[in-house]
């Protein structure tokens, strides 16, 4: 009985806990934070930066001396000359034993410029990576403002079809007092599919850009929904009144333009490793061992420890490479570096060309979905109150179900437009945040 109720608990605490998840409605911040977390792009970054560590490492060791131990056995058997003419079958063994250090003393600065070429690479991929989050973040506010949008539009569609419905009992109870045509519920009815037929496409753009967010943060669609944020009427203080301050400011903080930076002293550095070729490599190597020797042809050998003892030797070099004629490898290898310096800077030219006009295009685009919210706005202002007395003149009798029909119809285009222009309007305002560096998830 005891274990029953704990698997009936079990039961409704995994039932409580799904009803949650379900339930769970995701903010705009959150929505951010779990695609900068899981986001695919953002993870092979983040290998890429590991990767870059163990490079940094891996340059540092190569100041170090390298160390190598050896050892070795052989043994032959067989005949052997000893003496002109006279052979004999002999078997002989011989070990040896030794250790060993290399170090490199100089090599024309190539291991200092590898060193400092490891380490600029992690700095370059940090500002990618910042580049890649920064492009999520926006790609995910579009994808959450469009599914504000859509549930805007779906609402809208609801309105529309709850009046057309109203629209329907209310010519129903003219045509019954007979002030109006039996025709007239038709009219009605009619009206009243084509609203539903919105209702279903308002809906089902609605998923789909709940299906689109929730793909773009990896999680299942199943059960998935958004905190609806009400988009308030949006003002010209939102509006940049200068450009200026937001090209100063990209152009000196902007990830892109950081990353063409470092690729310009990342070129330098491969210019100065080429040129290490021109100059002469010193290394240093030391070296100690032993060995030991013995045959069947003699009984008189010292034992096998006592030859390795006996035989102990130290070996000291000094080794001088100079390059005389690298068959044109140096110098075709030191020219295409200095021409992928010039290429470099020619990348942060057009780097900051691609930046600027971008930011041009967004200001631009900025200036004019204002204008054209303004005008949405204003267009259903007229659009209401010309629907409003359409609806008067109607329910006396001098205005027709069709002419109605379009007076909705336009009143209908104008919120639309409204819409579409207060969402266009608020989403290019994020662009521009987005090049002055403010945060996109408030």
């Amino acid at each position: 009985m005891k274990d029953l109720k704990n698997r009936l608990l079990v039961c409704l605490l995994f039932v409580v806990i799904s009803s949650f998840s379900q339930q769970k409605k995701w903010t705009l911040q959150e929505c951010v934070s779990h695609a900068l977390e899981y986001n695919i792009s953002v993870k092979q970054g983040e290998n890429t930066l590991l990767i870059n560590e163990q490079d940094i490492i891996a340059s540092k060791g190569a100041f170090l001396p390298s160390l190598t131990g050896n050892m070795g056995h052989n043994l032959s058997i067989g005949n052997r000359e000893l003496f002109p003419g006279q052979f004999v079958d002999r078997t002989g063994n011989s070990t040896s034993v030794g250790i060993g250090t290399n170090q490199t003393i100089f090599n024309g600065f190539r291991l200092t410029n590898l060193y400092k070429q490891s380490k600029l690479n992690l700095e370059t991929n940090k500002l990618e990576l910042n580049r890649i989050k920064d492009d999520i973040s926006l790609n995910v506010v579009n994808a959450y403002l469009n599914v504000l949008f859509n549930k805007e539009r779906l609402e809208t569609a609801n309105a529309q079809y709850e009046f057309s419905n109203k629209q329907l009992n209310q010519v129903k109870s003219l045509v019954d007092a007979g002030v109006q045509p039996k025709a007239n519920i038709y009219d009605a009815e009619a009206t009243l599919s084509r609203d539903a037929q919105q209702v279903t496409l308002a809906e089902n753009n609605f998923n789909l850009s709940l299906l689109s967010l929730s793909q773009l943060l990896q999680v299942p669609f199943n059960g998935f929904d958004v905190e609806i944020i009400n988009i308030d009427s949006p003002s010209e203080a939102l509006l940049y009144k200068d450009i200026f301050p937001i090209l100063k400011y990209a152009l000196e903080n902007r990830n892109e333009i950081k990353v063409a930076e470092k690729n310009i002293e990342n070129a330098v550095l491969g210019t100065q490793i080429s040129k290490s070729g021109f100059y002469p490599t010193v290394s240093a190597s030391y070296n100690f061992g032993s060995n030991a020797f013995y045959t069947n042809l003699s009984d008189t050998e010292e034992a096998f420890f006592n030859q390795l003892n006996d035989q102990k030797s130290h070996g000291i070099g000094l080794n001088i490479n100079i390059p005389i004629f690298s068959k044109f490898q140096n110098k075709t290898s030191v020219a295409k570096s200095k021409i992928r310096e010039e290429t470099s800077k020619l990348n942060l030219e057009q780097a900051k060309l691609n930046l600027e006009s971008n930011i041009q295009r967004a200001y631009t685009d900025a200036q004019a979905a204002f204008k054209a919210y303004d005008a949405a706005k204003k267009s259903l202002e007229s659009q209401t109150l010309a629907f409003n007395n359409s609806k008067e003149r109607y329910n006396i009798g001098s205005m027709t179900a069709f002419d109605l029909e379009q007076a909705r119809v336009q009143l209908i285009n104008a919120e639309s437009s409204l819409i579409n222009a207060k969402y266009d309007f608020v989403f290019k305002t994020k662009v521009l945040d987005f090049y002055m560096g403010k945060s996109l998830a408030n």
